[in-house]
């Protein structure tokens, strides 16, 4: 296993209670969590507490790929934090900061070693792109 970690953050404008909603709701999981338009997450599992199980379908909307994408929670820290263990050791942490008019979501984590560290960047980047996306159209929606 890799020990170098990556770094990828955005900027959503919307509160708090808005953003940690739509980070940790399977429904809304659903919406966001893949890295570009041929994809999709067609299901989310999520048992919100330390010792609690994620897990997110991601496939290729053609059907030709698809995996899983699993950990266990360590830390849940509502409205500040959550780290995710993988099954295969590494871990990611996304906290949520005040910052301006809205909330700066960072998300550090474990290199793995199967795919170049530009390629892994782009595509969590690419991810949480999607999901600032996501709450605001959700906030758009709700008014």
């Amino acid at each position: 296993m890799s020990e170098q970690k990556i770094s990828v953050e955005a900027v959503v404008a919307a509160p708090i209670e808005l953003v940690w909603e739509t980070f940790t709701t399977p429904a809304d999981i659903k919406e966001w969590n893949f890295a570009s338009d041929d994809w999709c997450c067609p299901g989310a599992i999520v048992d919100l507490r330390v010792g609690g199980t994620y897990k997110a379908r991601m496939e290729a909307k053609d059907g030709s790929f698809g995996f899983d994408f699993d950990g266990v929670y360590e830390e849940v820290e509502p409205h500040r934090a959550v780290t995710l263990a993988m099954p295969d050791g590494r871990r990611a942490r996304t906290t949520f900061e005040p910052c301006g008019d809205g909330i700066k979501v960072t998300t550090v984590f474990d290199a793995e070693t199967q795919n170049a560290v530009d390629m892994q960047r782009d595509g969590w980047q690419s991810i949480l792109d999607n999901f600032a996306s996501h709450v605001r159209r959700k906030r758009q929606t709700l008014g």
